[in-house]
């Protein structure tokens, strides 16, 4: 059987070749720590408070738009960048945005605010693309599932540290504006060898092939006749991501904010990575478990009913609260879990069986950057709103409030997803040998 697929993979030339029996536990240390180390370039300084203003408007609330609009950016560059990239541009390049979100954030530090929020646009233009490429170190394999959820695991998880972090790096007498920096240096060394270890990853077997098929690069025209042939399923679909991700988003930028809202205090440090810790250990388990479906349409729908799941869970965390069921603790864990229940899910599951399910030519990276570049849009669009036509009522009112509605829609969402793809079935495998 032959295939006129270009691999997606990387081809190891290399004389470092590593065991097979370790290969699962090297490849998700790899990409775990990665992506880990790329988030304290990304989100340190969200763990400050920055409450100055400029315009009426919180110069946080400038900073974390200007991120989020380069990392929007990134992600509209990144649907062709990533589904095109060559296997062997991929280290190089990972490491090339760290370097430059680095010298952005020293950037952040040295120029007078406002002027310097420009920097975190750059920073996140810098950071766009990582998962991506660190994604396709690990699609099309039958291990997928638990190695896309424990590179998943590194961001809900590192999400929590950046910021524990990044408070004790204020708390020993950086500024505010020094501190993002400060703590992304402590993590170059590391990052540079998580990075080798992803490069000595080699391409999957030819029972991950017919398993999950074999992934090729897409051209403009491979992505423009993919989308026109699951239009119906995939634009409700990524509606759906949307709304996750400015919810994701909210909680994981304004995390302070809302922990004192909530609580009625300013959180300790560690309480970000502890409400994480809970979060990341029941997502992940449900995320990898998937791995023994191996029917590729059964897990395609289970995956979409954990994500209703979860969007249900977000609701009913909500009405908890108000009826005064779950303590703010409680509640920030309950909606970490409907959150990234459907995040996590979409990141490992969802594309990747429906391409296994599809036989068509394609990449997770495509579809993932298609998705996550209307995500943040929206979140972009959720800011602005907020900022200049937004009530003055506190973020967690606001936050709260949104949560139910954009979860009720979700649910809906999913289930306009399922019924568009309720008549696809599984096609016969047809990979290359090579």
């Amino acid at each position: 059987m032959t295939s006129n697929h270009s691999s997606v993979y990387p081809q190891s030339n290399s004389r470092f070749q590593i065991p097979e029996k370790i290969l699962p536990f090297w490849s998700v240390i790899a990409a775990f720590g990665t992506y880990f180390c790329m988030y304290f370039y990304r989100k340190p300084y969200t763990a400050a408070a920055f409450e100055i203003q400029f315009g009426g408007v919180g110069f946080k609330t400038i900073l974390v738009t200007s991120q989020v609009f380069g990392y929007m950016v990134a992600k509209f560059i990144g649907i062709r960048v990533i589904s095109e990239m060559k296997p062997s541009q991929r280290p190089k390049g990972i490491l090339a945005m760290i370097i430059g979100a680095e010298i952005a954030l020293l950037f952040l530090a040295l120029l007078p605010s406002p002027l310097n929020a420009i920097c975190l646009f750059l920073n996140g233009l810098s950071l766009g693309m990582v998962f991506g490429l660190v994604l396709g170190y690990l699609e099309g394999r039958r291990q997928t599932e638990a190695l896309a959820a424990g590179l998943c695991a590194s961001f809900i998880l590192a999400d929590g540290m950046t910021k524990t972090v990044g408070g004790y790096v204020l708390k020993s007498g950086v500024s505010e504006s020094s501190m993002p920096a400060v703590t992304g240096l402590l993590f170059l060394l590391p990052s540079c060898f998580f990075v080798w270890m992803l490069s000595k990853i080699p391409a999957p077997n030819l029972h991950d092939k017919i398993a999950r098929n074999e992934r090729g690069l897409m051209t403009r025209s491979d992505r423009a006749a993919f989308f026109r042939k699951y239009a119906a399923g995939l634009v409700p679909l990524v509606l759906c991501y949307l709304f996750v991700t400015i919810m994701r988003s909210i909680r994981a930028d304004f995390a302070p904010e809302l922990w004192k809202d909530l609580i009625g205090s300013t959180a300790a440090p560690a309480i970000f990575t502890q409400s994480e810790f809970f979060v990341t250990l029941f997502v992940m388990l449900a995320s990898g478990l998937s791995i023994f479906i191996k029917n590729n349409r059964i897990a395609f729908l289970v995956s979409l009913g954990v994500s209703i799941a979860g969007s249900l869970i977000i609701v009913l965390s909500v009405f908890a609260w108000v009826h005064e069921i779950l303590s703010g603790f409680g509640l920030m864990v309950a909606l970490g879990l409907g959150l990234y229940l459907p995040y996590v899910a979409i990141h490992t599951t969802v594309f990747e069986r429906f391409l296994a399910l599809t036989r068509d030519k394609g990449n997770v990276g495509y579809l993932m950057y298609l998705a996550d570049s209307f995500g943040y849009l929206g979140y972009v669009a959720v800011m602005l709103w907020k900022n200049y036509f937004g009530s003055a009522g506190n973020m967690a009112d606001f936050y709260l409030h949104l949560c139910i509605y954009l979860g009720l829609a979700s649910v809906v969402l999913l289930l306009m997803t399922i019924f568009a793809f309720r008549n696809i079935r599984p096609v016969v495998a047809n990979v290359s040998s090579a």
